[in-house]
């Protein structure tokens, strides 16, 4: 069969100001399971120029295609995108089958079926298994409710879903098809060749915000030797030189990591990885932060998301600003740069908290800082908490993490925004700040914080002209719940996992008399 997959332009800031594009990862890892099953697959990624939407279908459709599968990793903000994509390949070959998949559209897929039909399945979950067999499944002319993980209209157009796939045990058991895309054109941390990858899916930890927990439902890794010997053929074959690792917590397991990094290191690449990972991780792996840096660890995004201790027990964030402090100092004697992600447009919060969260920051002295806005997943229990809180900003496009989305009681927008914007100006222009940038001993690292304090500054322009010009905001809008629909925290977990069988019991000597000595009680 010939399947092409779509990865629609974002209209994030993130993805159209820098010069630098990384490769899909989600649509690759669907595409590798895919050809090994003898289809053939294609990639459009209209994440180059932007592609205008015309020529995007007109690429896709020009083999005529037997399936088209959409998806981006930033689902909720390019859901409007991926909608008018769909909508206008049925217009022009209303007999292509399109697959839609990815976090926004898992949680979703009642309303989407329910008001368009651009949209023939929608994948719920991990795709690698899901989709391979909902092709085949099609292709054989198997009913779909046979194919578990999917959604689809049925015979009386109502929305269905199937019941929910199994997670993935084996991560090793499906490969990314890097064959899919030109190395060449992907590129990130000011010019040097790289991909995405992931060492493990999910998160243990139980804050009620994330939108990705439940997505991945439990916590797995790859094999640590095959995945560095994946990241040293990468680099071999294809000249890869830097791997931004799209897990949210890829070093839960000690035992795990520390044989990728023992792995890595000898493999002897000199590839560069950046990442997310928690604080705490870091502080309990002081004694072995030395082999972070020799594998290639260059920068890690620590997600804080705020300074103040009450907050991050209202997101039941776990950590603590000590450890985020003692994290980013232990980075920093390790010669790993830190990003800290700081978020902001917490209901009750004013002009005093902003100061204190300003303070905090400069106490920390994270190496770069990301400040984000509170977007709440009506998947999380976090939304169940935002429900009844005014939307201001309607245009799902926007819900991409930097912009405010959500009314607050003590601070206008234009004086949330403005204060945010004075403290990443100040943050990045301390002195301390500054001298690092221009002189930091390392090269590596100094060429890393240019590239993204240049890259930060046409951002920053960028974000305070749309916010005076281009963003639309509504005073009186619906509540977060009117907006998005009921609370879906009891459906967060989107697949099952196999649990192992449990072993049956041995009888001991004891449990035999005392069984024996009840049967002759009677």
């Amino acid at each position: 069969m010939k399947i092409v997959l779509i990865n629609p332009p974002h209209t994030a800031i993130g993805s159209r100001v820098p010069d630098d594009h990384l490769p899909p990862l989600g649509l690759l890892a669907i595409g590798g399971p895919l050809i090994d099953a003898g289809h053939q697959v294609r990639l459009v990624d209209a994440e180059f120029g932007p592609m205008p939407l015309d020529d995007v279908v007109r690429s896709a459709l020009e083999d005529h295609p037997d399936f088209v599968l959409i998806g981006h990793s930033g689902s909720t903000s390019a859901h409007p995108t991926a909608l008018a994509i769909a909508r206008m390949i049925k217009e022009r070959e209303p007999a292509t089958i399109i697959i839609y998949g990815g976090v926004f559209p898992t949680y979703h897929w009642r309303d989407i079926l329910a008001a368009t039909d651009a949209f023939d399945f929608i994948v719920r979950g991990e795709g690698e298994a899901t989709v391979v067999a909902l092709v085949e499944g099609l292709e054989m002319r198997q009913p779909p409710a046979s194919v578990a993980g999917i959604a689809y209209r049925d015979d009386l157009s109502r929305p269905f879903a199937t019941q929910a796939a199994m997670t993935i045990a084996d991560l090793d058991a499906y490969r990314v098809g890097w064959e899919l895309i030109d190395h060449t054109s992907y590129s990130y941390w000011g010019g040097k060749r790289a991909v995405v990858m992931q060492f493990s899916r999910g998160c243990p930890h139980l804050c009620n915000y994330c939108g990705q927990r439940g997505f991945w439902t439990r916590w797995r890794h790859r094999d640590p030797v095959k995945f560095a010997r994946e990241i040293a053929w990468l680099h071999r074959q294809h000249g890869v030189e830097l791997i931004n690792l799209a897990d949210e917590n890829p070093t839960v397991s000690k035992k795990a990591w520390r044989a990728f990094l023992d792995a890595l290191i000898a493999e002897n690449v000199p590839v560069l990885i950046v990442g997310s990972t928690r604080a705490d991780d870091i502080v309990r792996d002081a004694d072995i932060l030395h082999l972070y840096r020799k594998a290639g660890v260059i920068r890690w995004l620590l997600g804080m998301e705020n300074t103040d201790e009450q907050t991050l027990q209202l997101i039941r964030k776990g950590g603590s600003t000590s450890s985020d402090r003692e994290a980013i100092r232990l980075l920093r004697l390790s010669g790993i740069l830190s990003m800290a992600t700081w978020v902001s447009g917490f209901e009750d919060e004013g002009f005093r908290d902003l100061w204190r969260g300003f303070r905090q920051l400069i106490a920390y002295d994270p190496d770069q800082i990301q400040a984000l806005y509170v977007t709440p997943h009506r998947w999380t229990p976090f939304f169940r908490i935002a429900r009844d809180r005014k939307v201001i900003q309607q245009d799902a496009r926007l819900w991409d993490y930097k912009h405010q989305v959500l009314q607050m009681t003590r601070l206008k927008p234009w004086m949330l925004f403005f204060s945010v914007k004075l403290i990443e100006l100040a943050v990045q222009s301390r002195p301390k700040a500054l001298a690092r940038i221009l002189f930091h001993k390392d090269p590596e690292q100094r060429h890393s914080m240019r590239w993204y304090t240049q890259m930060g500054r046409r951002v920053w322009f960028r974000e305070v002209w749309g916010f005076l010009v281009r963003d639309i905001r509504v005073k009186d809008g619906p509540t977060l719940a009117e907006f998005w629909g009921a609370p879906q925290d009891a459906e967060e977990e989107s697949m099952s996992v196999r649990r192992p069988a449990r072993k049956p019991a041995i009888p001991t000597i004891d449990n035999i008399e005392d069984s024996e000595a009840r049967k002759l009680a009677g």
